[in-house]
């Protein structure tokens, strides 16, 4: 474990770098944004862990996509959760995963194809399925986004913006040829692979997998063009909880979990009435890792969302759960894709009546027990009467799958907001899950939940033409504007 730690904390990124080796700061005299002499498994490493680090920092999962998902809500700063986006938190998300991630990525990909030495063709694989999965996180979040002209440094610094749905189009086209390119028989990365530890096979499934969750998310804008992916894809997808795509964490420093609390009690959040009310409500055995029990009176207790700091009928801090202390543990895992999920698209595209090896209840059944496996919820008769509390219904699957998937999706913000969003679910029966915040939006532009966020301060400054050009062509760039593939 120590040689994996000091390992890994030769692989940190120190302001936008990956560092090969170990350096003092002040030897460090290039820009930190592009790496120059390097290999490609510190870059693979730097890639990862810098789209891990931000996807799951605080300020941008938990004070913006958790709180979109309605997972969590402010303890302190409680306008996160009624929807005043932080520039600060924005900018971000945008900057780290298009200069950091995507550029390590795309230097892979040169440094392979420039190389004197055979191409490895599995390690530009494995760069194109992570820029891909990038690359729907961005477009989900944002809209048209940079994707043909992007990361092209100097030669290229104003890009244009690419449809949505093209960009989407193009990303099932690159996953199905990076998968088909992928062979198990040969190597990829001998070190620097933190998800699967240069497991080609697991990647390959990842890549299929991956396909699925595209699908899914267009499945009401391009109903056939979904059905023919998913049916194509399905069996080459994740098939137990052990091919889930998970970047690991350590328990030391600088290789923790982006926000954890193992050397401060953490107190900024609280888990939302929304979610604790109705876990409560099926006797759901997540909770407890969800969520702690309050300190007041040692019961579980959400803040209901969008609650301001000033609202008097709130109880003080020591009343309201906080997240779980496995979600904030400094060697929790960064989710990218979990086995779950697959199952939970798989029940949808049933419902929908895809052929997917399986009817619509045995997959949902299947989904529900790997999300409990996942969490270490594995005895038989606990898990069998959950079933039964939270039973399949066909004429309701919206409904049913979509409060399954969105519990199974936690803590990944950003995805459970993307699903939130897409399915627009309520409870099983019929009754409204979420709720608009407390004490009102603070933007204009939305009342019950944002559809997107707005493009960062930056690109209006710095693209401002093809900034202008994509806020049209998306009908303006406010977080009332739905994305392409939200019908509903």
């Amino acid at each position: 474990m120590l040689t994996r730690i000091l390992k890994y904390s030769c692989y940190i990124l120190l302001g936008g770098m990956v560092i090969t080796g170990c350096k003092k700061l002040e030897d460090i005299n290039h820009d930190p944004t592009k790496p120059t002499t390097t290999e490609p498994q510190y870059l693979l490493t730097g890639a990862e862990k810098s789209a891990m680090d931000i996807l799951y920092a605080g300020p941008q999962n938990g004070r913006t996509a958790m709180a979109y998902a309605q997972y969590w809500t402010g303890n302190d700063k409680a306008n996160d959760a009624r929807y005043l986006l932080d520039e600060g938190i924005n900018a971000p998300i945008w900057n780290n995963l298009y200069s950091v991630s995507l550029h390590n990525l795309n230097e892979i990909i040169r440094l392979n194809q420039e190389s004197p030495l055979p191409v490895s063709a599995n390690q530009i694989a494995i760069a194109q399925i992570l820029k891909a999965w990038i690359y729907q996180i961005l477009t989900d979040t944002y809209g048209n986004i940079p994707y043909t002209d992007a990361l092209q440094d100097v030669k290229n610094i104003r890009p244009k913006y690419d449809d949505a749905q093209t960009i989407y189009n193009s990303l099932l086209d690159t996953l199905a040829q990076q998968a088909a390119a992928l062979d198990p028989a040969q190597g990829s990365f001998p070190t620097g692979d933190v998800i699967f530890k240069g497991n080609v096979a697991a990647w390959k499934k990842l890549a299929h997998s991956l396909m699925l969750r595209l699908a899914i998310r267009m499945a009401d804008a391009d109903p056939a063009k979904a059905k023919s992916v998913i049916e194509a894809n399905w069996q080459n997808a994740m098939t137990s909880n052990a091919d889930s795509a998970v970047f690991k964490y350590l328990s030391a420093a600088p290789n923790k979990f982006p926000y954890n609390e193992s050397e401060r009690e953490l107190s900024e959040f609280f888990v939302t009435s929304t979610l604790v009310d109705y876990m409560a409500s099926v006797n759901d055995p997540r909770l407890p890792v969800f969520a702690r029990p309050t300190k007041l009176d040692t019961v579980y207790r959400g803040l209901a969302y969008g609650t301001s700091e000033s609202n008097p009928s709130r109880l003080p801090p020591s009343g309201y759960s906080y997240p779980g202390t496995r979600i904030y543990a400094a060697d929790m895992s960064g989710i990218l894709m979990t086995y779950p999920e697959v199952e939970f698209i798989l029940a949808e595209a049933a419902a929908r009546g895809m052929v997917v090896g399986g009817d619509a209840a045995t997959h949902y059944q299947n989904g529900v027990r790997a999300s409990l496996e996942f969490w270490g919820i594995t005895n038989a008769d606990s898990v069998n009467a959950y079933l039964q509390r939270v039973p399949y219904n066909e004429g309701d699957w919206r409904n049913v799958i979509g409060t399954q998937k969105w519990l199974a999706l936690y803590p990944q913000g950003l995805q459970g907001w993307f699903e939130r969003l897409r399915l627009n679910f309520s409870k099983p029966n019929g009754d409204s899950l979420f709720i608009a915040p407390v004490d009102g939006s603070l933007d204009q532009n939305v009342t019950f939940v944002p559809y997107r966020l707005t493009y960062p301060v930056s690109e209006q400054q710095q693209n401002n033409a093809s900034y202008q050009a994509a806020a049209s062509a998306i009908g303006g760039d406010t977080k009332g504007v739905k994305l392409w593939w939200n019908k509903q």
